[in-house]
């Protein structure tokens, strides 16, 4: 058993690794004349080897087809909204469902803090993001001209559903990159590798989504620190709020790109 050990793991690495790489050209590279094909040669490798790689990494490619074959963009139109919403919600709740009604498995869970109030130190790094996100994201739509890949009209309407899409799909972000990606990865490979893995499945949805740029480099980072982060509290209510305070300054920083008096908040621009 010990000698198949590291077959297994090179194996898992292999695997996992042309996972990535089909998300990648998929989303990031928008090349789906090689992203499909080589998502189909990992499930074919995947089905072949033994479980419990097989059972766990068959649910990520599947994940990750549903995701692939949703219409990612950041339009605020109803039908396009609930379409998208639908596919890469099936993304997370197909697997969920495979995983623990039929091979009644713990995998994938969603652990809060459990009645524990958050320490100081949580508290102090949601500021911090809120600081962080203060000074760069209205910088970074200013210096790329990102914003232009959202929507935003004067009128409340628009608005709200631009505050809607955006929170739902940060929440949706943590659930499914860190509490359903990163938890098959981190079975089959040691942690550093597998928040890696999610953190550029994370970057490629993204840029897709329109962090264009520059923007891929903080994603990536901001990506790794949520998986650490998650792996040291074990809350996914703590990862989801300092996402959506991020999130909050992205709604700001994008109604002040296409309406800078409207909101003279950031000192940065």
């Amino acid at each position: 058993m010990n000698e198949r050990a590291p077959s297994r793991q090179i194996a898992s690495s292999i695997l996992v690794g042309l996972t990535c790489l089909s998300g990648f050209l998929l989303m990031f590279l928008h090349s789906p004349g090689l992203g499909w094909p080589l998502l189909l040669i990992t499930l074919i490798l995947t089905l072949t080897w033994p479980h419990p790689i097989r059972r766990d990494l068959t649910l990520v490619i599947l994940a990750l087809g549903f995701v692939s074959i949703a219409p990612i963009s950041t339009g605020t139109d109803i039908r396009h909204m609930l379409i998208m919403g639908l596919l890469v919600t099936l993304a997370i709740v197909i697997p969920y469902l495979i995983s623990s009604r039929i091979y009644h498995d713990n995998i994938f869970q969603l652990p809060l803090h459990k009645g524990r109030s958050w320490r100081r130190a949580e508290i102090g790094y949601i500021i911090f993001t809120a600081v962080i996100g203060y000074l760069v994201l209205p910088f970074y739509m200013s210096s790329t001209g990102s914003y232009h890949n959202w929507t935003v009209e004067p009128n409340v309407r628009s608005l709200l559903l631009l505050f809607i899409g955006t929170n739902a799909l940060g929440i949706w972000d943590e659930v499914f990159f860190i509490a359903t990606l990163l938890a098959v990865f981190r079975r089959h490979l040691p942690f550093v590798w597998a928040n890696i893995a999610q953190a550029t499945l994370w970057v490629s949805f993204l840029y897709e989504l329109g962090f264009r740029g520059w923007g891929p480099i903080p994603v990536f980072i901001f990506a790794l620190l949520q998986g650490e982060i998650f792996r040291r509290t074990k809350s996914i209510d703590y990862i989801i709020a300092i996402h959506l305070t991020l999130d909050f300054m992205l709604y700001l920083a994008l109604v002040h790109a296409y309406f800078p008096s409207w909101l003279p908040i950031f000192i940065i621009q």
